[in-house]
């Protein structure tokens, strides 16, 4: 079996598994749904039976009872009616089902990629990863219309179809069903011809999305290097690789869909006419042959429905296998009750712990390169820690440990006596603050961005605004802490976006607050603000500050050197400055010079 093919029943039971799941609190409706389209279908083979008593017993033999007449034909027309109405009804109620399960896949899609490890978003494109939230999902209810709607009423009209046919004559029934093979067949020919195009366009059309994302999110960059028509080439590449994908996927609909079954149904027709062409033609037959050339089309029509379906299907198949795929990345920490419960019994025996404790730290992003060698730190409660290095000594990785953006596979970390992997993950967010080297700020207002959804009070939102000395410079904008400030705080200086960043994490009451090189893009006036507010932290709150600038961690309690992932140096600033040739010591001149 080719590998092609296991992948696209492996995407298909991937597609199944996911409606299922998004449409279990509404699957009532699917149950209901059902029993009235079966109801719509048994109406609907009423029809031409009703029209063979109509010709058998009155027509033919010029029998006009008109009130019987009437009634026959007025059954004709109304089982017509309200078998159209029961089936506009099962849509309606069927694709209001879609569309709920579609807003829960997508809040779920969504929630889930909040709680995705850091290390996931170090290989997603962004562009790529929104195309997945938003156009996969919307896929996905195509597939639920026509697996729900248009295939499940085709194959209940066929079925009732088939077995009518089968009682007026079951001869002439075998003819009809000698079609259904050749439907198989052209089928199985339409997905092995379309798949591998409709996952290569569905890839295709995410990286065009991505690619745009990341043109646009870097505009002035790529015009400032003249990269345009570099970038406008690339993108015109994976457009035509899009525009030859899809094209394939329209050849194979052309050939192998409606034509293909508009063929069949001419030579289906032609065979019941020619074998009724070799009997003798009662009155009984003529009524036989009109109900069979009116059930031809009722079988003919959910063929040629759920064949052109599959168009359509096998996108939103490939569509709902990238979305399942993404739900089953494992999320940044997945908690049994036994850790959970553990985190709650530790929870009032930490006071005396120290607030960060690392034991024979390794880490390495790929096996075989490590970033960081046996390291081992012991921070006590209220301390002022600074971290400093060269580029590549292993800052960064060591806070992306400590914010468990990555697991501790070699070594330890305990923070507040605890396993950092065993801490409840709302404890922990609670409990560790971060400051970033480029504050992200919504665009919303000072208040909303200080207070990111937590539901704090005004009295809250100041007091940690003070704490950052943030709070005079918010009162003073046109609607103070309701003033817009733009997107990516547009309204705000680099400095100004930093302090609200500050705020935000103070907001939090934290009792460890992390800042990755918070005053590294800000000018000297704002950093001694931030000298300022770190001081009046001293006691109440561990500051770990991984610091580019030395002058914001001079004052700090201790500093910590990294050199190529070791622990290097580790002192109070003025006795670093004592070992002569040291790493710190150098780091400081150089800066001292520079300035």
């Amino acid at each position: 079996m080719k590998p092609e093919h296991q992948s696209t029943r492996g995407q298909m039971r991937q597609a199944i598994a996911l409606l299922r799941r998004a449409a279990l609190p509404d699957q009532h409706h699917l149950g209901w749904a059902i029993l009235w389209l079966v109801l719509a279908a048994l109406l609907e083979v009423l029809g031409p039976i009703m029209g063979k008593a109509l010709i058998d017993e009155h027509l033919l033999p010029h029998h006009l009872d008109w009130p019987r007449m009437a009634g026959l034909l007025a059954g004709v027309v109304l089982t017509g009616w309200i078998a159209s109405g029961l089936r506009y009804l099962q849509l309606v109620r069927l694709s209001g089902l879609a569309m709920r399960s579609v807003m829960r896949l997508r809040e779920m899609v969504y929630t889930h990629v909040l709680l995705l490890p850091m290390a996931f978003f170090d290989r997603a494109i962004t562009g790529q990863l929104v195309s997945r939230v938003t156009n996969d999902t919307e896929a996905v209810k195509n597939l639920y219309i026509q697996v729900l709607f248009v295939m499940l009423d085709s194959t209940i009209v066929l079925i009732g179809t088939v077995c009518a046919m089968a009682w007026l004559d079951w001869r002439l029934m075998l003819i009809v069903l000698a079609l259904l093979p050749a439907v198989l067949l052209i089928v199985w020919l339409y997905q092995r011809w379309s798949a591998p195009a409709v996952t290569r366009a569905r890839a295709l059309r995410s990286e065009i999305n991505g690619q745009m994302a990341e043109s646009i999110g870097g505009m002035s960059v790529l015009q400032a290097s003249n990269a345009e028509a570099r970038f406008g080439k690339r993108f015109a590449s994976t457009n035509q690789d899009h525009y030859t994908a899809r094209l394939s996927e329209l050849r194979a609909n052309a050939w192998l869909l409606r034509p293909a079954l508009d063929m069949f149904n001419i030579i289906l027709l032609a065979a019941v006419i020619f074998m009724f062409g070799h009997r003798e033609m009662t009155a009984t037959e003529v009524g036989i042959l009109y109900a069979f050339i009116s059930y031809l089309a009722r079988v003919i029509e959910p063929l040629i429905q759920i064949t052109m379906q599959f168009s359509q299907l096998q996108q939103s198949v490939v569509a709902s296998a990238r979305v399942a795929t993404l739900l089953d990345e494992g999320t940044a920490q997945e908690h049994t009750a036994a850790a959970t419960a553990a985190t709650r019994t530790a929870a009032a025996n930490d006071s005396n712990a120290p607030a960060v404790a690392i034991r024979h730290l390794n880490f390495a992003y790929n096996e075989g390169h490590p970033v960081l060698h046996d390291l081992s730190l012991e921070i006590p409660q209220g301390d002022f820690v600074g971290i400093v290095g060269h580029t590549g000594s292993g800052k960064s990785t060591l806070l992306s440990l400590l914010l468990r953006f990555y697991p501790a596979k070699h070594g330890s970390i305990m923070v507040h006596g605890m396993p950092l992997d065993a801490i409840d993950n709302e404890r922990f967010r609670a409990e560790v603050g971060l400051v970033p080297q480029d504050p992200f700020l919504l665009a919303a207002s000072a208040r909303e961005n200080i207070d990111m959804g937590r539901g704090l009070t005004q009295q809250q939102v100041e007091a940690a605004a003070r704490a950052a000395h943030a709070h005079d410079f918010i009162t003073a904008l046109d609607q103070g802490y309701d003033t817009p400030l733009g997107e990516g705080g547009s309204r705000l200086s680099v400095g100004q976006k930093q302090l609200i960043a500050i705020a935000r994490a103070l907001a939090g009451t934290p009792r460890i607050l992390l800042l990755d090189e918070a005053t590294s893009h800000i000018d000297s006036q704002t950093e001694q603000i931030v000298q300022t507010a770190l001081d009046e932290l001293r006691g109440k709150v561990t500051v770990i500050a991984i610091a580019h600038r030395l002058s914001t961690i001079r004052d700090a309690n201790r500093i910590v050197v990294l050199n190529h992932g070791r622990i290097a140096e580790i002192g109070p600033h003025d006795q670093l400055m004592q070992i002569n040739g040291g790493l710190y010591q150098r780091l400081y001149l150089l800066q001292q010079l520079a300035a």
